[in-house]
């Protein structure tokens, strides 16, 4: 019970980050029709955004350390910490989640020059391109964060109240058994993320417009609404969604410059399995592959299926495409000949 319990829970958080960014994907494909291999690098974005506010907020001044008598030693301490005493070392340890307010702007900024700049010369060209060129901009957005933050994964901690376990046996009437609180933390914040995304879709004008272009553009279009801008900045925030995926990942995985292309291709492989162009299909398809690949991951599951945690993914997507092209939850002709 213990092992199911938490595999489960490793599963969630995992199938978060792959519902975030499949989620992003499918608005961009749903909108715009275009399929954006560059998304992945967006994902990463947001963790080195989390990486550079971070290296922000610790720029450190070399300070004698008075508690060393013996010979002459130096601490460095961050500059708000010497202006601002404890506010200023909380907020040094609340770097990570206030990275938020960074990634939000500069994401926003990134899916708009991405969109007006290369993506819309491409809208009617063929899904073959548009895989060619955007996969190039990924690897591109790649090496410019290889040459800026070096090669190697850079840790970052999160906020020290949320850095231990929960006891969450309790929640389930068992006892000893106890979970990361971030994990936990992760979870919550893609369901609020998530939430989010439909409310403005489902309740907000704006959204109601960019569902009804979703289904019939042309039509729209004639009603004399300027449903290109409208799209564009639907990529905008599929961008920040993807970001903000990546901003609070980053104390679960180190942040790497090639972050983005390890999680790409899972999400590919989520929206295809939830239905290409079905929002509930991608959050569906991300959790349950998540946990899939979770359970896929037990020590027990891989002395009967050696490696099985690294192809339990496409076996899915191989069966529900065989049985259902259109994916679990997606329209009708899409991806059926």
């Amino acid at each position: 019970m213990d092992a199911i319990i938490l595999q489960v829970l490793n599963g969630l958080d995992k199938g978060g980050a792959y519902a975030l960014i499949a989620l992003g994907l499918t608005l961009i494909f749903g909108t715009l029709g275009v399929v954006n291999f560059a998304h992945g690098a967006l994902f990463m974005l947001g963790a080195f955004c989390a990486v550079a506010f971070t290296k922000l907020l610790t720029i450190s001044e070399r300070i004698r350390d008075e508690s060393v008598t013996f010979f002459e030693a130096y601490k460095e301490i961050p500059y708000l910490e010497i202006w601002w005493g404890d506010t200023g070392r909380m907020i040094v340890d609340w770097a990570v989640p206030l990275s938020i307010l960074m990634a939000i702007p500069i994401m926003l900024l990134i899916g708009l020059a991405m969109e007006r700049g290369l993506i819309r010369f491409f809208y009617k060209r063929s899904h073959a391109e548009q895989i060619l060129v955007t996969f190039g901009l990924a690897i591109v957005l790649q090496e410019i964060v290889k040459h800026y933050f070096g090669a190697n994964p850079i840790p970052l901690t999160a906020p020290p109240a949320l850095a231990g376990s929960a006891d969450i046996g309790q929640w389930f009437g068992v006892t000893g058994i106890s979970y990361p609180m971030w994990r936990i933390v992760y979870f919550l914040f893609s369901l609020f993320i998530i939430a989010a995304v439909f409310a403005f879709l489902q309740l907000t004008t704006f959204g109601m417009v960019v569902r009804a272009g979703m289904a019939d553009r042309e039509t729209v279009g004639l009603l004399g609404i300027n449903i290109g801008r409208k799209f564009s900045i639907v990529f905008g925030l599929a961008a920040v969604v993807a970001g903000l995926a990546g901003v609070m990942y980053t104390p679960i995985l180190a942040p790497n410059y090639h972050l983005g292309m390890d999680f790409l291709v899972l999400s590919f492989v989520v929206v295809v399995v939830g239905g290409m162009g079905s929002l509930p299909g991608a959050v569906v398809a991300g959790f349950l592959l998540g946990i899939l690949q979770s359970f896929a991951s037990m020590t027990e599951i891989k002395a009967i299926v050696p490696g099985i945690d690294q192809i339990i993914i496409y076996l899915v997507a191989v069966v529900v495409l065989l049985v259902r092209p259109r994916g679990l939850m997606g329209r009708k002709g899409v991806m059926e000949a």
